[in-house]
Parts: structure tokens; C-alpha cells; sequence
């Protein structure tokens, strides 16, 4: 866990650094040219250093054990962080839109913008494309939905900042600076899109589901390799961060001792552990076989998927 921590903290740095040199290029260069599709690029950059401090925060609160008023661990502060990023975002591409659209409107004559703004566009490119790349690298390899998320948000910067530069040529080749500002609200519709995108995909581990219900079979497929375990039902599964909680009741021989059927429990949950990564903890609940119990209205049998695979 420490390592993996390490490695986000370390990948939030390079995020915080790179972005920062290229906000203040995008930034400045855009208000000297006179390009607010460049400018506007540029703010979605400062966005970026802020998600990379609150990835670092939230890093540093992942890392602390349990304690008794969060008995499961604090690593649900990565999924808060990730929503966080998504409010971040929206806000960036709002106060791009609403500065931009005016402009559209004005009756002020508006300058074309230098030709530097092109070149510092380019940079951007390049520089997002390595960082991007190396967030997504890292967030695959930690199963972070943070660098995953903020990778996805740089990969849509690497699109804005191609925008801006196509925006910019379309200005320079008709003499329109109408087209920087239509590229800078193109841009801001994009931000906000993402932005709903990422709190959508977060919504799935706050609300307790999993995207990839395949794992369901992967652990009915384990408890079936233990002799004396029938009918598993009433399994949960939840994700904490990049971890599986897993909840499954089972039925043993009534016959059976206490000793007898808890070490059969234990059975199931080591090979549910060995068989699944990533799981931070098994709860298994035994009952006595054929036991009915007509409240169970959750949790999901093999019975349940099978119907629900047939319905399909």
C-alpha cells in the first residue's frame, strides 16, 4: 500500500510541475498574441496543478491504517478526490464559456492574434502528450481511478490544445478572429462533457456497485473448488479505491460442528483471496444447509446470474 501511495504521490508531482510550465506559457503568451482560445487552454492547465495537489492530499489521507471512526480505511477519500477533480473541471470550462460567449457578440474590433500563440500551442501538445501518457501509466499500474481520471482529463487537453492550434490557423488563413473565440467555447463545451463524464464513472464506487459484475462468477467459480459449501447467495460486492469488499453466505452440513464449519469459512475466504486480486477484505456468513431465509430481498446467488446472463 505504501508503494503504491509512493508511486501517485510521485506521478502528482510530475503533473503539478509540467502543467504549471505549460499554464504560464499558455497563459502569458496567449494575453501577449491575443488569442483567448490559447488563454483559455492555458486556465484549464492551472486546473490541472490544483487536481494534482488535492491527488496529493488525498494520496496522503489513503495512506493512513484504520482507526475506529473509519474501521474499513480511508481509501474511499480517492473516490471523493476524483468527484472533486470533476466539479474542478466543469467550473474551468463554465468560466471559459462565460467569459467567451460575450465576446462573440461584441461590437469591439478584434485583432488577430500573433503567430507566437501558434508555436507555444504546439508545445502544449508535446508536453501533454508525455503527461498524460505517464498518468495513465501510473494509474493503470496502482489501479488509481484518480491518475486514471486526471489522465483522461490531460488526453482531453491534448484535443483542446490541437483545437486551439487548428483554431488559430483557421484565424491566420481567414483573417477572422471570430474563429479564435469559437474555438475557445468549443473548447469549454468539452471541459464541461468530461467533466460530467468523470463524476459518472465515480458514481458507481460511491453508490456501492461495481462496473464489471464478472467477478461475481469469478467467486462463485472459487467457493465451488470447496467441498462442503453449498449454495452461495446473498453475495455483495462493493469497491473501495482500486480494492474488492466482499460479502458471500454459504451453506454448510447442519450436522457440523462450530470449529468445523468456521474453519470451512476461513477455506473460502483464503481461495477467494487467492483467486481475485485486489481484495481487501472477505466476510463469510454461514448457514445450515437448505436453510430459508424469505427477507433476503439483496445480494446476488448463482442461480440470480445465471437468470440474469439467460435474460440477456
Amino acid at each position: 500500500m505504501d508503494k503504491r501511495e509512493k508511486k501517485i504521490s510521485r506521478a502528482s508531482w510530475v503533473g503539478i510541475i509540467g502543467n504549471g510550465i505549460l499554464a504560464v506559457l499558455k497563459v502569458f503568451f496567449g494575453l501577449i498574441s491575443g488569442s483567448m482560445a490559447l488563454v483559455g487552454d492555458g486556465i484549464d492547465s492551472f486546473t490541472d496543478i490544483v487536481t494534482g495537489f488535492i491527488i496529493l492530499f488525498a494520496a496522503k489521507i489513503m495512506s493512513k491504517p484504520p482507526d475506529r471512526e473509519h474501521p474499513y480505511g480511508h481509501q474511499r477519500a480517492e473516490t471523493i478526490a476524483t468527484v472533486l477533480l470533476a466539479f474542478i473541471i466543469f467550473f474551468a470550462g463554465a468560466q471559459l464559456l462565460i467569459n467567451t460567449v460575450p465576446a462573440i457578440f461584441s461590437k469591439e474590433e478584434t485583432d488577430l492574434p500573433s503567430a507566437i500563440a501558434i508555436y507555444i500551442a504546439l508545445i502544449s501538445i508535446l508536453g501533454k502528450l508525455f503527461l498524460a501518457f505517464y498518468q495513465y501509466k501510473i494509474g493503470k499500474l496502482t489501479q488509481s481511478s484518480m491518475l486514471i481520471a486526471n489522465s483522461k482529463n490531460m488526453k482531453n487537453d491534448i484535443l483542446i490544445s490541437v483545437g486551439v492550434l487548428f483554431g488559430l490557423l483557421f484565424t491566420f488563413l481567414l483573417k477572422l478572429p471570430v474563429f479564435d473565440f469559437i474555438t475557445a467555447i468549443i473548447i469549454a463545451l468539452w471541459i464541461i462533457k468530461e467533466a460530467y463524464e468523470i463524476v459518472i464513472e465515480s458514481n458507481m464506487e460511491l453508490m456501492d456497485g461495481v462496473e464489471d459484475t464478472s467477478i461475481y462468477q469469478e467467486v462463485f467459480d472459487a467457493i465451488d473448488q470447496i467441498e462442503g459449501v453449498y449454495n452461495p447467495h446473498r453475495t455483495r460486492i462493493r469497491k473501495m479505491s482500486n480494492l474488492y469488499i466482499i460479502d458471500t453466505d454459504i451453506e454448510v452440513d447442519q450436522n457440523l460442528t462450530v470449529l468445523e464449519a468456521h474453519k470451512i469459512a476461513m477455506k473460502v475466504e483464503k481461495i477467494i483471496k487467492e483467486k481475485i486480486q485486489d481484495v481487501y477484505d472477505v466476510i463469510v456468513h454461514v448457514e445450515p444447509l437448505g436453510n430459508i431465509e424469505h427477507n433476503e430481498s439483496y445480494g446476488l446467488s448463482q442461480k440470480m446470474l445465471r437468470e440474469k446472463k439467460d435474460s440477456q
